[in-house]
């Protein structure tokens, strides 16, 4: 639900966008003066007209009415260029103000805490980095300066009917308070419209990204005529919004036609009427005032219509900030450097939940010690991930103390201590890149022939060489042109290549096929020699040769030894899980 405050205007938003434009506050003061000189220039039209007409097509002056007509001709040109400088620049103003703010966006989601991304739509981040700041650019290029400029054009041309004629000047505003009472309202109501659309273009932006990426889920379980149906439910939804704004502008921009004509008309009965009876007031006047009243009325409706960019600016703005202004990053205060971690790990009383009040780690206590392989196993929702997910600090810990190499995690330079671990997860992420640039992140530190070594050692240099282009080979969004065995080969040797002091492996040999797990077997003892690892696994029989098992269930950790010792264990939890798995591989 969109909140709606009623305002048509929010001016902490809007000088919150203005304090963008300081930096160019030249090309911004180029746009402003232009639209200064276009407003004073614009009244000399209807000024000349009237003179050319009275002094020169009445009494008949071909050669006045020649030179008029020619001076008439300069300042059409004078406008045109400057029109071109404003055109120009307000959008040169805008397009570079909307990369600064894209780019502030960007960097702050990158420092955001995994719970935020757990708890917002993918799909809507998208919107609001890309077409809600977008809209933005429209506030700066079509909104603030046209606006300006605008106005500036109604004051001078105000000025000038008042000083050639204050009657017809009085007839012509007449007009006016009930067209900006109507302009008024039409902006109030219109804010909340677009509000409601832009909630409505993130729903179906992230309705959209969601389906497409798991639509292989979507057409195994048959769900696409349902999906469509959920489609066409948010897409009417979305289309409801657009037709509420445009009700609006259907009702808006013909009332405000019929006063401009009525205002027009008003000026030719009132003044047409002074002209009979030889009042002061000549044919010239009124064709000129004709010509002031449209360029006092249409600006206007033009600022109506701009002030909706302006809004939609605001509501963009207020939504891109609210992202912006989100306190989610983990704290930096950390400022140990460490040149190489030795990989000591400690946990006291370690106490985490994702939901306030939910723990999910309940006073965890354990030990690593520097080189060895520790293994953690239990049920699905027992804790064990969450373990690796704090040592790097993808979240905070409630309570309880985190140490490596005897310094709190919290103590570390957060961009040190996750250099110096690696973590391979159950479910590998690759770039629409080659595969060279998705082992070293296009880190240039890492040469193509440091990694051709570490695949060699690790087993596979072999299998990436049958690909089209080898290291080159683009393995496309999500790496959709590999199986699930090599994606998780591939992460493997980004891990590697990395070079860390720790190194955890997060179900990484689980749904992949016996050829690609022996390869995976080979290279997890490989990389994980002589260095701090931690291995969760499913599979017990790939753990048999680790330092020590820890063993957990419902966030407590409920035994701790090696893989014999833990066997040796009458009715222990490791015991019955392993027995219970040896007997099912034994049938299978």
């Amino acid at each position: 639900m969109v909140e709606k405050t009623g305002n048509a205007f929010d001016i902490k938003i809007f000088s919150r966008l203005m304090s963008f434009a300081k930096r160019y506050r030249l090309y911004f003061f180029i746009a402003a003066s232009s639209t200064i000189l276009l407003a004073s220039f614009s009244v000399l039209s209807p000024y000349i007209l009237i003179n050319t007409v009275d002094d020169y097509i009445l009494s008949k002056d071909k050669a006045g009415l020649l030179n008029y007509t020619l001076l008439m001709l300069g300042i059409l040109f004078v406008e045109v260029a400057l029109q071109f400088i404003f055109i120009y620049y307000a959008n040169w103003v805008g397009q570079h103000i909307i990369r600064d703010i894209r780019s502030k966006i960007f960097r702050h989601i990158l420092q955001f805490k995994m719970s935020y991304f757990d708890n917002n739509s993918v799909g809507k981040l998208v919107t609001r980095v890309v077409s809600d700041i977008e809209t933005i650019a429209a506030f700066f290029s079509n909104g603030v300066f046209t606006i300006l400029s605008d106005i500036l054009k109604m004051f001078a041309v105000t000025i000038v009917m008042l000083v050639l004629n204050w009657k017809l000047a009085l007839i012509t505003l007449a007009i006016l308070p009930i067209l900006v009472y109507a302009t008024k309202l039409f902006q109030v109501a219109i804010k909340a419209t677009f509000q409601e659309v832009r909630n409505q273009v993130a729903n179906l932006n992230g309705f959209v990204q969601e389906r497409v990426t798991g639509m292989k889920i979507v057409q195994l379980f048959n769900r696409e005529n349902i999906e469509y149906q959920n489609f066409k439910e948010i897409n009417n939804k979305h289309k409801k919004a657009h037709v509420k704004t445009i009700w609006y502008y259907s009702v808006f921009f013909p009332i405000a036609e019929i006063l401009s004509s009525i205002g027009i008309g008003l000026i030719v009965w009132f003044g047409g009427g002074q002209a009979i009876q030889d009042s002061g007031i000549s044919v010239g006047m009124i064709m000129g005032f004709i010509q002031f009243a449209q360029m006092l009325f249409r600006p206007l409706r033009q600022i109506a219509d701009k002030f909706n960019q302006l809004q939609m600016g605001i509501v963009a703005g207020e939504r891109v900030f609210k992202v912006i202004d989100t306190e989610s990053s983990i704290a930096k205060s950390g400022k140990v450097k460490a040149g190489k971690l030795k990989g000591d790990i400690s946990f006291k009383d370690v106490r985490f939940s994702y939901i306030k009040g939910e723990e999910v780690l309940k006073g965890i206590s354990l030990d690593v010690k520097s080189g060895q392989t520790i293994a953690i196993v239990g049920a699905t929702g027992a804790g064990k991930s969450t373990i690796i997910n704090l040592i790097n600090r993808f979240y905070e810990i409630d309570s309880g103390s985190i140490y490596v190499d005897g310094v709190s995690v919290n103590e570390y330079d957060l961009e040190n201590l996750r250099n110096q671990v690696a973590i391979v997860l159950q479910d590998v992420f690759l770039f629409s890149e080659s595969i060279l640039n998705n082992i070293t992140l296009k880190n240039e530190n890492i040469s193509l022939k440091e990694v051709e070594e570490a695949a060699k050692q690790i087993g596979i240099h072999d299998f990436i060489m049958t690909l089209p282009d080898g290291y080159h080979y683009n393995v496309k969004e999500r790496g959709a042109m590999l199986s699930s065995g090599q994606r998780q080969l591939i992460a493997f040797l980004r891990a590697y290549v990395s070079k860390p002091s720790i190194l955890i492996l997060d179900e990484a040999t689980s749904s992949v096929d016996a050829y690609a797990e022996q390869m995976i077997q080979f290279a997890t003892e490989t990389i994980t020699k002589n260095r701090t690892s931690i291995v969760i696994a499913h599979r017990l029989a790939t753990i048999k040769q680790a330092d020590k098992i820890i063993v957990m269930d419902k966030g407590f950790i409920v035994e701790e030894g090696s893989h014999l010792e833990l066997l040796e264990k009458e009715n222990g939890y490791y015991k019955n899980l392993y027995d219970k798995q040896f007997s099912i591989d034994k049938v299978s």
